[in-house]
């Protein structure tokens, strides 16, 4: 906490501030009730901004569908496209490029939709899915056209690749989208470290070792809390992520 008499930080546990030497006891219990009442309000801050965006959508559902269409499937879709005309065709280099431009595509775009639209993994499926199943098939008919070819796969093997491809796109997309929760939601909450810790962050504070002052082990709670909030997000991007990497250059790197 900051001591109110110099400014500066001191631990929450302290009786006197160590720079001033100013008696904290009084004022201590009110710092620190005022801190986490104003955590307590950046959190409802933050959930208002998401009913607010939500109201907006249900308002204008057209402008909110008209918004996602162009900025989070169109645009992507056109690069997407863009990048496998110029390394199939005009450059005609390894597909494993084309592959990794899959996976770096998409994923500014899934981490743009959260902090713009406030649109988390749930409302955003359908764009993900729209965005890949729209940049597969352009690319089908690209290359069908280009050489001369079925548009269509004619064979299970090619039918798998187109599947695999478009997994890779979509989980590009769910990776930035996680990684935008992660800046703009959950790591916020994590760097405050305020709030009632609940029970099971109380009772894993209490099992790494009881003898500590009670603002000590409320304070290590609230970290061991956060951190769990936070091991979430970080295994759903890992995961997304080698899954996209998985999906995007299984085809090449087993040709």
């Amino acid at each position: 906490m900051e001591c109110p008499f110099c400014a500066e930080t001191v631990k929450d546990e302290a009786i006197a501030c160590k720079h001033c030497s100013r008696d904290l006891r009084i004022v201590r219990p009110v710092i620190l009730e005022i801190q986490e009442l104003a955590i307590e309000l950046d959190a409802l801050r933050r959930e208002l901004d998401h009913v607010n965006a939500r109201l907006d959508r249900m308002r204008n559902p057209g402008r909110a569908v008209a918004i996602q269409a162009l900025a989070y499937v169109l645009l992507p879709a056109i690069l997407l496209v863009a990048a496998h005309v110029v390394v199939t065709i005009v450059l005609n280099v390894s597909p494993i490029y084309l592959r990794l431009a899959s996976v770096l595509i998409p994923l500014p775009f899934g981490f743009a939709i959260y902090p713009i639209q406030r649109i988390g993994l749930r409302g955003a499926f359908v764009v993900w899915i729209t965005a890949a199943v729209l940049s597969v098939t352009c690319m089908l008919v690209v290359t069908g056209i280009n050489d001369g070819v079925p548009i269509l796969p004619s064979s299970w093997l090619e039918w798998r690749e187109v599947i695999e491809y478009s997994a890779s796109i979509a989980l590009a997309f769910v990776t930035g989208n996680i990684l935008g929760i992660m800046v703009f939601r959950v790591l916020p909450g994590t760097l405050s470290k305020g709030g009632k810790p609940n029970a099971a962050a109380y009772k894993i504070a209490l099992m790494l070792g009881r003898h500590v002052g009670e603002h000590q082990l409320r304070r290590r709670a609230r970290v061991i809390q956060e951190l769990m909030r936070t091991a979430g997000p970080l295994a759903g991007v890992l995961a997304t992520a080698i899954g996209s990497i998985y999906a995007g250059l299984k085809g090449v790197l087993g040709s």
